[in-house]
């Protein structure tokens, strides 16, 4: 079979992130590629590109709804930039299960989220299967305003609406041989086609995964919400992961199964290309990615991504002070 080498769109956009010779070293998982008789250079990655939608007029307000009498948590209040355009935070999206660019939000307007159930189960003592309402009920929701850097070496600052991660480990009460949690997002390969041609190839569903100290933290969260308002469905409504001190890929959206187990679970893009995206995936400036150095971060903003703010990357996303000694 020919080698065939198609272009991938970040190469073309963005050089200064991707090189243009390098690709994903994704050892196990071509195994199976090569079995079906597909080269590697057709995988997609999710790239880097700036969003063609991003000078577009922000998404109707009504159509999530807001909160009222939300209350910011002040130990979480203010950071050392400013807080990103809402138009462009709802519009510059990596959800891989709609597409492998960033203007997924028109596509991400197909997930169903009427009547959605989160089953929590496996080591706990007190297996549950949520209504998202009651989930709004239960648990206290607050607002945080947390950095968020993604592991292509852009970041934003995010207004999250949700609850500690650590109060639904109080409810369901893991059992002590229990040190992980898996975390499954919706899939139905009828609503999320993927990126593409090679979608049939990747593990679906989406999942990831932590250590349970680590969903412990007081910084892990759930989100519901973000500037007021319940979360639009293209950035993973109706619940999703909010680790910030990790890379945002390890923020699994549209949350439907939580599972407690006692060994490090298989995550989808840590099974794509290990070498690549680490289960732990803490952010690191002096831990390069195969392809391009983690040192700095771009600040995503108005115009193309090659004008935006450029700053030096914090060790665990600036939060090392509540992180740290996990790793120690």
């Amino acid at each position: 079979m020919p080698f065939i080498r198609i272009p991938k769109p970040w190469e073309i956009i963005d050089p200064q992130i991707t090189s243009e010779t390098s690709f994903l070293n994704r050892r196990r998982f071509m195994t199976n590629l090569i079995g079906a008789g597909v080269t590697a250079s057709l995988l997609p990655l999710t790239g880097c590109q700036s969003s063609g939608d991003s000078s577009q007029t922000a998404l109707d307000k009504g159509s999530t709804q807001a909160y009222s009498g939300l209350t910011r948590n002040s130990n979480f209040a203010k950071v050392d930039r400013a807080i990103t355009d809402e138009a462009l935070a709802t519009k510059y999206n990596n959800f891989y299960e709609y597409g492998g660019t960033k203007s997924i939000w028109q596509a991400a307007q197909a997930l169903p989220t009427e009547n959605w159930k989160v089953e929590v189960a496996g080591l706990v003592k007190n297996p549950r299967t949520y209504d998202i309402d009651d989930i709004y009920k239960k648990f206290p929701i607050e607002e945080r305003v947390y950095r968020f850097r993604c592991v292509e070496a852009w970041a934003m600052v995010v207004p999250w609406v949700g609850f500690p991660m650590k109060l639904l480990l109080a409810d369901v009460e893991p059992q002590s041989n229990a040190k992980f949690v898996r975390f499954t997002s919706f899939y139905d390969p009828k609503i999320t086609p993927g990126p593409g041609l090679m979608s049939q190839f990747y593990p679906w569903p989406y999942t990831e995964g932590l250590r349970i100290e680590e969903m412990a933290n007081d910084l892990a969260f759930f989100a519901t919400g973000l500037y007021g308002r319940q979360l639009p469905k293209q950035n993973g409504a109706p619940l999703r992961q909010v680790i910030p001190w990790k890379y945002g890929f390890k923020g699994a959206k549209s949350i439907v199964k939580i599972e407690f187990v006692e060994k490090q679970p298989a995550t989808f893009w840590n099974t794509i290309g290990p070498n690549e995206y680490a289960f732990e995936a803490n952010v690191n400036p002096n831990k390069p990615h195969p392809r391009w150095s983690q040192a700095s971060e771009r600040i995503v903003g108005p115009g193309n991504s090659w004008s935006w703010e450029t700053r030096p990357t914090l060790p665990y996303n600036g939060y090392g002070e509540y992180v740290a000694s996990l790793y120690s």
